[in-house]
C-alpha cells in the first residue's frame, strides 16, 4: 500500500514538473542582417517576429561566432566553436578543434534535454557535420544536380538523429537552392524528389507545425529547433513575396540605412549617443551614379521577400502553438546565426554545394555581371558588401569578420509564463549563442554532463539568461573571443580589441561610448592593446584554436 501511495506520488510529481516546465523553441535565421526585421529597426515587413518581441525581451548585447556552421555548434553545444570541433568550416582536418563536426567530446541540446524528458525534434539547416563529396569534379555535379544518388550526405553518425534529435526534416549541407535542395532528408532517408511548388523556406515552418501538433498530445514538454536557410544566398523567394518590395530599395544604400538607423535610435534598439552610424562602405560610388541600381534594387527586394516568407512561417509555428495551447508555456527564442553576407555569390560557381543546372536541365546563371534578376532557381546571386553594409545598420563589415556588423545578433526572448519583466523591452545582458545550453538546463531542470557516452565534456561557458527573464540587471560574459580564418576578437568588459580577416593589425574600441567601432584607439591606450591581445592568445591556446597550417586545400563552403 505504502509503495503504491509512493509510486502515485512519484508519478504526480513528475507529471507536474513537465507541465511547469517549458516546451523550448529555437529559431534561427541564417546570414540576417542586425537591423532587417521590424523589430530592430528594418522596413522589412515582419508581424510575427515583431509579436515575439512586442511580448517578449530584445536583447542589445548578444554575440554570434561570426559563420553559419560555427555558430550552429556554439549553440548546440554550449562550447566555444573550436571546442564543439568545428574552428573553420566541416571540411575535416586533423586538428581537434577543426574536425569539421561536432565532436564526440561534446553534448548537444538535444542530448541534454532528452535525459530529463523532453521530446526532441529539429527542421532545417544542420550544417555540422562533414560535407564530403566526390572527388570527381563531374561527378559531384551530377549529383548536386540530382542525376546522381547516393545513400549519405555525410556519416550517419553525425546526423541530427545520431546527436539527441528524435526527429529531423531538413538539409545536411548549408547551400540550398530553396525550390529543390541538395541534401535534403527525414531522418537519414534522403528524399529524392519534391512535389510541384515546393519552396524550402515554407517546408521548414510546415515541418516544424506538424512536429508541434505530435507533440502536443503527449505530457512531456518539448525542445524543437527550426534551423531556417533564409535569407542566405542564393537570392530565391517567390514573386507574390518578392512584389510588395518592388518600390522599397529604389532610393538606394544611404536612404535605407539613414532611415533604419533613425527607427532604431526611436524604437530603444540603440543610443544614439554611444552608437554611431558608421560610415557607409566603399562610399565612393554614389546610388545616382550607380549603373546597376535596378538590379541592386530587385536584389534587396529579394533578400527581403526571403525574410518576409519566414516571417509568414513563424507565424504558423506560433498560431500551432496557440491552438494546442502550448503558446503560454513555450520559451521561443528567435535571432541569426550571424550578419548580413557580403560575399558575391556568383564569383564561386558551381561546384561543391552549387549546382550547375536545375534538375530538369535549365542552366543556372551565375551572375557575375549582373545578367540575369535575382529570384528564380535559375539565377545564383547575392546582395553583395553595400547591401550587407545597410542590412548590418548601424555596424561595420559583415558576415565572417570579428567586427559588429559580423558577431552581433538581433536576439528576442518570448514565454508569456516566464517572463515577468515588462514585455517589448529590451536587456543589455552581454549574451552568446553558447548561453542557451546553460539557460535551458537551468529550465529543463536538466544535468549538463562532465561525462556522455564514455567520452570527457569540457565544462560550457554558458551564462543564464534567466535572470534577465525576471529583470534581474545581471552583466553577463566579462570576457568573449572569437577566431574565423584570421578574423579574431577579444572582448573584455567594454574594451573591444579586433581585427579583420585579411589584415591581422589589432585595433581598440570602447564600446562604452563606440559601440559601432568608429574610432581606433589603439595608439592611445598600447597598455590595454597588450592586456587583450595576451588575454585572447591565452583563449586560443586554452580552446584548441589555431592549428598548425593545413596542406589541404579547403573547400569554400558558406
Amino acid at each position: 500500500m505504502v509503495r503504491w501511495l509512493l509510486a502515485i506520488f512519484l508519478f504526480s510529481s513528475f507529471a507536474a514538473m513537465a507541465q511547469k516546465r517549458p516546451n523550448i523553441v529555437v529559431i534561427l535565421a541564417d546570414d540576417m542582417g542586425f537591423s532587417d526585421v521590424g523589430c530592430y529597426g528594418g522596413e522589412i515587413h515582419t508581424p510575427n517576429i515583431d509579436f515575439l518581441a512586442a511580448n517578449g525581451i530584445r536583447y542589445r548585447q548578444f554575440y554570434n561566432t561570426s559563420r553559419c556552421c560555427p555558430t550552429r555548434a556554439s549553440l548546440l553545444t554550449g562550447l566555444y566553436n573550436q571546442q564543439a570541433g568545428i574552428g573553420k568550416m566541416t571540411d575535416a582536418e586533423d586538428e581537434p578543434g577543426y574536425l569539421g563536426h561536432i565532436t564526440e567530446n561534446a553534448v548537444t541540446l538535444a542530448e541534454v534535454l532528452k535525459t530529463a524528458g523532453y521530446q526532441t525534434a529539429m527542421s532545417g539547416k544542420w550544417h555540422v557535420s562533414n560535407t564530403n563529396g566526390f572527388k570527381n569534379p563531374q561527378e559531384q555535379l551530377d549529383w548536386l544536380n540530382h542525376h546522381k544518388q547516393r545513400e549519405e550526405f555525410s556519416p550517419l553518425e553525425q546526423y541530427p538523429t545520431s546527436r539527441g534529435f528524435d526527429k529531423f526534416f531538413g538539409t545536411i549541407w548549408g547551400v540550398v537552392d530553396f525550390y529543390d535542395p541538395f541534401s535534403l532528408v527525414s531522418g537519414t532517408t534522403p528524399i529524392r524528389n519534391v512535389p510541384a511548388g515546393y519552396y524550402h523556406t515554407d517546408a521548414i515552418n510546415d515541418t516544424a507545425v506538424e512536429y508541434i501538433k505530435g507533440f502536443a498530445g503527449s505530457s512531456q514538454p518539448f525542445f524543437l529547433y527550426v534551423a531556417e536557410n533564409a535569407p542566405h544566398w542564393p537570392l530565391m523567394a517567390k514573386p507574390e513575396d518578392i512584389a510588395k518590395y518592388k518600390d522599397t530599395y529604389k532610393g538606394g544604400w544611404d536612404a535605407v540605412r539613414k532611415a533604419r538607423y533613425d527607427r532604431m535610435a526611436k524604437m530603444g534598439v540603440i543610443d544614439s549617443t554611444k552608437t554611431k552610424l558608421s560610415g557607409r562602405w566603399n562610399d565612393k560610388l554614389s546610388w545616382e551614379n550607380n549603373p546597376d541600381k535596378d538590379w541592386d534594387a530587385l536584389a534587396m527586394a529579394v533578400h527581403a521577400a526571403m525574410i518576409d516568407r519566414m516571417d509568414q512561417g513563424i507565424g504558423r509555428i506560433i498560431e500551432a502553438l496557440r491552438k494546442t495551447g502550448q503558446l503560454d508555456n513555450t520559451l521561443i527564442v528567435f535571432l541569426s546565426d550571424n550578419g548580413a553576407s557580403a560575399e558575391n555569390a556568383a564569383n564561386y560557381g558551381p561546384g561543391f554545394d552549387r549546382p550547375s543546372e536545375t534538375r530538369d536541365g535549365r542552366k543556372i546563371v551565375y551572375a557575375t555581371k549582373k545578367q540575369a534578376d535575382p529570384g528564380p532557381e535559375t539565377t545564383y546571386s547575392s546582395i553583395g558588401q553595400r547591401w550587407s553594409n545597410v542590412a548590418n545598420t548601424p555596424y561595420r563589415y559583415w558576415k565572417a569578420e570579428s567586427y559588429e556588423g559580423g558577431i552581433h545578433t538581433p536576439m528576442i526572448a518570448f514565454w508569456p509564463k516566464g517572463i515577468t519583466v515588462k514585455k517589448g523591452g529590451f536587456s543589455d545582458q552581454v549574451g552568446h549563442v553558447m548561453d542557451f545550453m546553460t539557460t535551458f538546463v537551468s529550465l529543463a531542470g536538466a544535468t549538463y554532463p562532465s561525462t556522455y557516452k564514455g567520452h570527457v565534456i569540457p565544462a560550457s561557458s554558458g551564462v543564464s539568461l534567466v535572470p534577465s527573464f525576471k529583470g534581474a540587471k545581471v552583466k553577463g560574459h566579462e570576457e568573449l573571443f572569437n577566431e574565423h580564418f584570421g578574423a579574431r576578437y577579444a572582448r573584455v568588459g567594454n574594451w573591444k580589441l579586433v581585427s579583420l580577416a585579411a589584415d591581422s593589425a589589432w585595433k581598440l574600441y570602447d564600446l562604452s561610448v563606440d559601440k559601432s567601432e568608429t574610432e581606433d584607439v589603439a595608439a592611445k591606450y598600447p597598455e590595454r592593446v597588450q592586456q587583450l591581445e595576451g588575454q585572447w592568445r591565452q583563449w586560443a591556446d586554452t580552446h584548441m584554436v589555431l592549428p598548425k597550417p593545413s596542406k589541404k586545400k579547403l573547400n569554400t563552403e558558406f
